[in-house]
């Protein structure tokens, strides 16, 4: 990936207050069975294809530099989105994978160093 690509994400997370409507230990809406083992939200003032704010992850490691991004596909909705990965290490990456087990199918695009 070019460094425009990121850089223009660099800015959006930079630049949007996030909101935290999924906090840690929190469930799922629609899967009480399924505990966010992350805080998540979303991106305050942003849209992504399904109306809502583009969707965001938040790591461990104290700060929030965007490390990657989460692709999804929710194989029974026939959904696809995208998570930004901010502040998450490689055992927060590990966790949000698990979390989406085998109904949501994850790529995860990993920014390099």
């Amino acid at each position: 990936m070019n460094d425009d690509f990121w850089h223009c994400f660099d800015e959006l997370l930079a630049g949007s207050p996030i909101v935290i409507d999924r906090p840690k230990g929190s469930c799922h809406p629609s899967f009480p069975d399924a505990v966010y083992p992350l805080d998540y939200g979303y991106l305050q003032g942003t849209h992504s294809a399904d109306g809502y704010g583009v969707d965001v992850w938040i790591g461990t490691q104290g700060d929030r530099k965007l490390m990657g991004i989460a692709c999804t596909y929710d194989t029974l909705k026939k959904d696809a989105e995208i998570k930004l990965l901010a502040g998450c290490s490689e055992k927060d990456i590990q966790c949000i994978i698990e979390f989406y087990g085998q109904r949501m199918k994850t790529l995860i695009i990993r920014r390099s160093p």
